[in-house]
């Protein structure tokens, strides 16, 4: 028996990992995915289309599908291995292709038209409305007013993407994995933190070399060794290792990919009436076209560079001073910026690392939500988890009824990819009257325990937890009737506004109260270090944000532009990125050969979302300022309008229901200290 295709006999019919092996998966998918056709088929078989028989109906169909192609793509980021990437190459065209039959399919378009064109007799709810046109416009843009021979065209190109998205992936992660870094001498460590060092021996010992200390490109490890190790020549050879991912001309190296998904995509947006992909991806985006994106970045940029700059003086001034250093290069940056911003401050990590156990930290963003939603996290180990670092929850609301299970996955290993993510296993819908519930995933590489001592996050990694947590309750929250509408399915420049706003709590000494508490002591974070926190919360924010919008500037161009003009990725690289260009080039390094988020996730003509959204966030904090962080209210209010919303209606109309009017830019440009 296949469990993928039994009837789940778990609680609340969760994924039953402990039962699903590898080879379950491409025949579970494969009968899945016959399944669902024949869903396609009845809907066609009506005799009049309706909303309800055939716009409700098509989003209903194929419901196991998405369950099990959700568990195998989820395990190919959080828990892979060689077996998993090889099916992953196997099922991934599979899948492109029975969306390219749905999308493609004349007969179910044309069904679909007939509802669409009556749009206005038919007395539909906003939300109705918005599935409809989305339906619709889903057909359109993907191919439905192609000729037989561009369909055709339009399969090979999406079947193409879809493996060069994966090959992608796979190259970073064997980079990331294959690399490490072994210190006999403990003179050479000089300068790291003693929690930093056990972690660094401990993986050593794992990995047979005891008495040593190994380093890796994994989150964890290379942000603290960038940030601590006095010897420079090793700070240089980290930095290159990790800035040379895919890029050093053998069997891992990902120019090539790069320039082939790039003419495939334009291809692809030509095919279908757009100048380029950005044009195709930007339609339906609050920003609307690239060139309102441009704008929006160049003006960021006037902003912030002239701070940026005026950083950089002083903390090459500061290197001088305290080591004679001549020249700042950016393995020196990390180093000097935390001895900077401690003597400005009194404040770094390690001294905010003690407040910040992993397990308080959660229970502080679990109260953070109670507060504010009414809902509480009670932690069920009947739900079966993928792999024993996971810890899984059941989410209740006020009266105890289900809400959402929840997994927590918080730790780097070898199958897990680098950086943090939210993710679902089944999202919120209802129907024939009975409501399905979500399950949702945050993925993390936090830094693990030692023999010694728990796992204590830095500030930036308490904010990240906050800040993938809001994603998270964006779609355990979820209310209304279609999944294609309901949780994280909104804009993706809106997506990043419930994930954003909640790292604003991070700073505020009511919220942090409740879980910064040092992990020896039990003593709460002291007043002055609060304000310590909040003082140097702009530090180096020129800095940050000029670099943000090199990457939003980067994926812009690389998505914007004719690939035939791109002859040499790195050249063109260098040259997008001069104008936010603060610290000399590393000859061989790059970001494109790893930039997961626009050739793997769906960041294609989108990373400009995570400032986009950060206006977003700022501007519907100063509403919880004004009113109160807790206020109940203007919670109830987020709640409704935008977590529980989705995508129902269109993020503007959303966002002005709950702010009473337009976001304003100032609170951002305030916040980050970029205006007095």
């Amino acid at each position: 028996m296949n469990p993928l295709l039994e009837k789940f006999s778990t609680p609340f019919d969760t994924p039953p990992f402990d039962k699903i092996k590898n080879e379950h998966f491409l025949p579970a998918i494969q009968e899945c995915i016959k399944a669902a056709k024949k869903d396609i088929a009845q809907i066609k078989k009506v005799g009049l289309p309706t909303f309800e028989n055939t716009i409700v109906a098509l989003d209903n169909a194929g419901e196991r599908l998405n369950v099990v192609s959700s568990v195998f793509f989820n395990l190919n980021s959080a828990e892979t291995n060689a077996e998993i990437q090889q099916l992953a190459q196997e099922i991934s065209p599979l899948l492109t292709a029975y969306g390219n039959d749905i999308l493609l399919d004349q007969e179910l378009f044309n069904s679909i038209e007939q509802v669409y064109v009556q749009k206005e007799d038919l007395n539909l709810s906003p939300e109705q409305m918005t599935l409809l046109e989305k339906t619709y416009k889903t057909f359109i843009r993907n191919g439905a007013n192609l000729s037989d021979e561009q369909k055709t065209k339009l399969r090979e190109i999406d079947r193409s993407l879809s493996k060069l998205s994966l090959t992608f992936g796979e190259n970073v992660l064997a980079e990331t994995n294959k690399y490490e870094l072994l210190i006999a001498d403990e003179s050479k460590i000089d300068g790291l933190p003693e929690d930093i060092r056990e972690a660094a021996a401990q993986t050593a010992e794992e990995k047979g070399k005891g008495g040593k200390w190994m380093f890796t490109l994994a989150f964890p490890s290379y942000i603290p060794f960038m940030t601590y190790i006095k010897d420079r020549e090793l700070r240089k050879e980290l930095f290159i290792a990790y800035n040379t991912k895919a890029c050093k001309g053998d069997n891992l190296d990902n120019k090539n990919n790069i320039q082939e998904m790039l003419r495939l995509k334009n291809e692809r947006a030509n095919l279908l009436g757009y100048k380029s992909h950005a044009d195709f991806v930007l339609e339906e985006r609050m920003a609307k076209s690239a060139s309102k994106v441009m704008v929006f970045l160049e003006e960021l940029l006037e902003k912030a560079k002239p701070k940026a700059q005026e950083e950089i003086r002083e903390l090459t001034a500061f290197a001088f001073e305290l080591d004679g250093l001549e020249k700042l290069e950016k393995w020196d940056l990390a180093f000097y910026a935390e001895k900077l911003k401690k003597k400005k401050y009194a404040i770094d990590d390690e001294l905010l690392r003690p407040y910040f156990k992993l397990e308080n930290v959660v229970n502080g963003v679990f109260q953070t939500a109670e507060i504010l939603f009414g809902i509480k996290l009670k932690q069920n180990n009947k739900i079966p988890k993928y792999h024993p670092d996971v810890t899984t929850y059941e989410v209740l609301d006020a009266n105890n009824n289900h809400v959402a299970v929840f997994y927590a996955d918080f730790f780097p290993r070898p199958g897990k990819r680098t950086g943090a993510w939210m993710t679902s296993y089944r999202g919120q819908k209802t129907v024939n009257g009975n409501e399905i519930r979500p399950h949702v995933s945050i993925v993390c590489n936090f830094t693990k325990p030692t023999k010694t001592k728990p796992s204590l996050l830095t500030f930036n990694e308490v904010t990240t937890l906050f800040h993938e947590f809001g994603h998270a309750l964006h779609g355990m929250l979820a209310k209304g009737n279609y999944e294609s509408l309901t949780g994280t399915s909104v804009y993706w420049d809106f997506v990043e506004l419930p994930s954003q706003i909640l790292e604003n709590w991070c700073y505020e000494k009511e919220c942090l109260d409740l879980f910064a508490k040092h992990y020896e002591t039990g003593e709460k974070i002291p007043e002055d270090l609060v304000l310590k926190i909040k003082q140097a919360s702009n530090f180096h924010q020129g800095y940050q944000t000029v670099r943000q919008i090199s990457l939003g500037l980067l994926d812009m161009a690389f998505h914007g532009t004719d690939p035939e003009k791109i002859k040499d990725i790195p050249e063109f690289e260098m040259e997008i990125m001069s104008k936010t260009k603060l610290l000399p080039e590393v000859e061989g390094t790059m970001m494109s050969t790893s930039f997961s988020h626009i050739f793997q996730g769906g960041y294609a003509a989108g990373y400009y979302s995570y400032k986009w959204a950060e206006v977003l966030d700022a501007d519907a904090f100063e509403l919880f300022l004004e009113k109160g962080v807790f206020d109940k209210e203007t919670a109830k209010s987020f709640h409704e309008n935008i977590l529980a919303a989705g995508g129902t209606e269109h993020p503007s109309i959303l966002y002005k229901r709950f702010r009473g009017r337009e976001p304003q830019p100032e609170a951002l440009l305030k916040r980050a200290g970029l205006v007095s």
